[in-house]
């Protein structure tokens, strides 16, 4: 007996299997005979069944304030940070709360199911943190959300910031964050990365910096985190988010670089969508446009996942979170364009960033979390590519959304109706 059974579903890999669902956990996939028990089935046949989505970057504390108290109106990280500060000191607890429950629900919709924010620690109230705190208790049952201790203003330039940030983990946020770049200076800022580090690795936590998001090719505090990571002995708990300036490197002090990063296990985290919306605003042409160096990294056994990053807030007016949105811009920006680069770029919303995040029970094997995704499409290229309707969402074992399967039909004078399902091209199926 089984309480769920996801029938004729592709799974990533392409084997074709059902799931049988039982207390929570994945109790089987394989062929289950027709007249297996079950409390609920859902008819997956041709469709591509896969793990949930995870985010591991985003800024929930700032999500859906898009024009408050005002926009953006240079489109520069710099503007963005002076604008979340004026946010900061008109916004309440209930503000903070309520809009990170509505995101939740939305990137529940979508099949996002595990999420890691960061949440500013530059308030002496510490209002974002508690409200966040009180969001991930209550999104527990179908989201798992983590929260990064982050001085958005400088853990040191910031004058109560290295208080309040120890008193953000005093009160159970989970991993310890920095921006070192936006320190006074480069050498404060390598004093940010060594002193933060010690933090976490006296607390035993995990560490995920905003690391060089910046145009400047002199900004190198990724290598400064590869050290205190190695020093420290926190080899893969540690990642580096954004890395744009990585993109203006010179190639040579790269090719050094890239060794030690692999060697640190650091993960890397760049976030599409923002990075090319933002950097580059202070050239004419050529433009840059920010990406870090994605496939070198790759190439150098480096862990590197797509992150979210914004939804409708002080530094990007867009948003739906949908991870395959994030896969769909990388994959172009990144010019990760052959059909196993593609299939990567799945991975890197999936499986790459659950591991970054360390999630326990993440995947469609036995024993694992009862948590996945039925998507209208056939396979995970065609997946980025239509960036599909999520036909049914489970989460822990229970089904959180479902939605009917659209079969538009299509009706031109002299030709037949015909059925144009996930837009296929011919040949498709």
């Amino acid at each position: 007996m089984f309480d769920i059974v996801v029938r004729g579903g592709i799974l990533p890999d392409g084997r074709q299997a059902d799931i049988g669902i039982r207390a929570g956990r994945i109790a089987a996939v394989e062929p289950l005979p027709a007249e297996v028990a079950a409390g609920e089935v859902i008819d997956a046949t041709g469709d591509l069944v896969s793990p949930p989505f995870v985010d591991p970057h985003f800024h929930m504390d700032a999500t859906l304030s898009f024009g408050i108290p005002r926009i953006n109106a240079s489109g520069t990280l710099l503007e963005g940070i002076a604008l979340w500060g004026e946010l900061k000191k008109v916004m309440s607890f209930e503000d903070v709360r309520d809009r990170a429950l509505a995101y939740c629900d939305w990137a529940a919709s979508m099949g996002l199911l595990a999420i890691r924010s960061h949440v500013d620690t530059c308030d002496d109230r510490l209002l974002g943190v508690r409200a966040l705190l009180e969001v991930r208790d209550r999104v527990k049952d179908y989201i798992d959300l983590q929260l990064v201790a982050f001085p958005q203003d400088g853990v040191f330039r910031d004058p109560t910031a290295w208080d309040n940030t120890m008193r953000a983990l005093d009160l159970g946020v989970d991993l310890v964050g920095g921006i070192p770049h936006f320190e006074r200076t480069m050498k404060e800022g390598a004093r940010s990365v060594r002193a933060l580090c010690e933090v976490a690795a006296e607390r035993g936590l995990m560490v995920d910096m905003h690391c060089d998001e910046t145009d400047d090719p002199m900004s190198r505090h990724i290598e400064t985190l590869a050290f205190e990571t190695q020093r420290l002995g926190l080899e893969g708990r540690v990642a580096g988010s954004h890395l744009t300036s990585m993109h203006s490197m010179d190639n040579y002090y790269v090719s050094k670089l890239l060794p030690l990063i692999a060697e640190a296990q650091i993960a890397a985290i760049p976030n599409p969508l923002i990075n090319i919306v933002i950097q580059g605003r202070h050239d004419t042409y050529p433009r840059r446009r920010g990406l870090t160096r994605v496939k070198e990294m790759q190439a150098h056994g480096i862990r590197v996942g797509w992150g979210q990053d914004c939804v409708r807030d002080p530094w990007y007016s867009l948003g739906t979170a949908d991870m395959l949105d994030v896969a769909f811009m990388g994959l172009h920006v990144a010019q990760m364009t052959h059909p196993d680069e593609m299939r990567r770029c799945f991975d890197m919303v999936t499986t790459q960033n659950a591991a970054i995040m360390g999630l326990e029970g993440y995947g469609l094997e036995v024993g694992c979390a009862a948590s996945l995704v039925v998507l209208d499409a056939g396979d995970p290229v065609e997946a980025i590519r239509l960036r599909p309707d999520r036909l049914a969402v489970i989460s822990k074992g229970r089904i959180i959304s479902r939605k009917a399967r659209n079969d538009a039909r299509l009706s031109i004078p002299g030709r037949p109706e015909t059925v144009r399902r996930r837009h296929r091209a011919p040949g498709d199926g």
